[in-house]
């Protein structure tokens, strides 16, 4: 096989090669000469054009009217340039952000990785306080935090992902973990609360709107072909009776848990008083994890119940609020 460096260029072209080319540039040189006078004529014609197309161009020949349009159509392309430049900037920005909480997560969990648990909750938890929402960002929280011994807060953590994820193996495991290592009283979640919390808020409104959609559906298939009415109508009457009972059952969902709220003992001995004040006896104890159920609410205290008998005012300093975020971020 020839190699690149062996394949050589020939020095020039071969002799009857060129022999025919000096024959056309020869005789491109005598049509030249015979007949000189044609270039000349074409360029004065070229040369007279140009300047008539000068002369007209230099002329008014745009009413003001159409200079208006015209300085119309120039302003509409560049608010319309201007729209897409400002469009391509936030998706630019957009994105930038949405990569800056991805990169201070994995931050996070590399300080988890080497157990610096401290530090790695700090830094779960400001991605929570700028707005982050996911089962997998309170799930590592919860972790971080039972890794530096906060057991209350790791329970509140896996609560929040538990009401993000409620089927997640995972997260149900840790939190009946986390929550056999509280001593003290607690409130004790029933059968009703622990069916109902198999799905969250979102879940329950989409099997309603899901069983809503169905019944209209229905109907309208009804009205379309009435030879349907028959085999239709007892699926008609089970759609709407579902509808109706998925409404009233994600009421109740709601009012439940918007009602039944509790807080989680982040301290590592609360004292809950009588009353709301620093003054008053003390109620009863509760150790860290234990969560409690509120009752009212007053200035910078909260009044709890162990889901017992014991009732008492504690510090909001001193516990963990579990709220309703529903809304994961991607």
């Amino acid at each position: 096989m020839k190699s690149l460096w062996n394949v050589r260029p020939h020095p020039g072209p071969l002799p009857q090669e060129r022999e025919k080319t000096s024959q056309v540039f020869s005789a491109v040189i005598a049509r030249g000469s015979t007949t000189p006078f044609r270039k000349n004529e074409q360029a004065a014609t070229t040369a007279n054009r140009a300047t008539e197309f000068s002369s007209n161009t230099d002329s008014p020949s745009l009413s003001p009217g159409e200079r208006a349009g015209v300085r119309a159509g120039v302003n509409s392309l560049l608010t319309f340039a201007f729209f897409v430049v400002v469009l391509f900037a936030l998706q630019f920005v957009s994105a930038s952000a949405a990569e800056n909480p991805a990169t201070e997560f994995d931050a996070a969990n590399k300080l988890f990785a080497q157990n610096k648990f401290a530090d790695a909750a700090a830094a779960y938890e400001k991605l929570t306080q700028a707005g982050s929402v996911s089962p997998a960002l309170y799930f590592n929280l919860g972790n971080a935090y039972f890794k530096s011994g906060q057991i209350g807060r790791a329970i509140a953590a896996y609560r929040q992902a538990e009401n993000l994820a409620p089927r997640d193996p995972d997260v149900r495991a840790n939190l009946h973990f986390a929550r056999n290592q509280v001593q003290g009283p607690t409130v004790h979640a029933g059968l009703i609360e622990r069916s109902l919390a198999t799905l969250n808020l979102n879940e329950w409104a989409g099997l309603g709107a899901l069983a809503l959609w169905l019944t209209f559906a229905l109907l309208a298939a009804k009205q379309l072909k009435p030879q349907l009415a028959g085999p239709l109508k007892t699926w008609t009457l089970l759609s709407v009776v579902a509808t109706v009972g998925l409404g009233a059952l994600l009421t109740g969902v709601a009012q439940f848990k918007l009602g039944n709220q509790t807080v989680v003992i982040t301290a590592h001995d609360a004292s809950v008083r009588t009353s709301p004040f620093d003054e008053s006896p003390n109620a009863f104890t509760a150790n860290d994890g234990a969560e409690l159920r509120v009752l009212d609410r007053k200035d910078s205290w909260l009044q709890v119940s162990d889901g017992g008998r014991r009732t008492g005012w504690v510090r909001r300093d001193a516990v963990a609020a579990v709220s309703l975020r529903e809304h994961p971020a991607d």
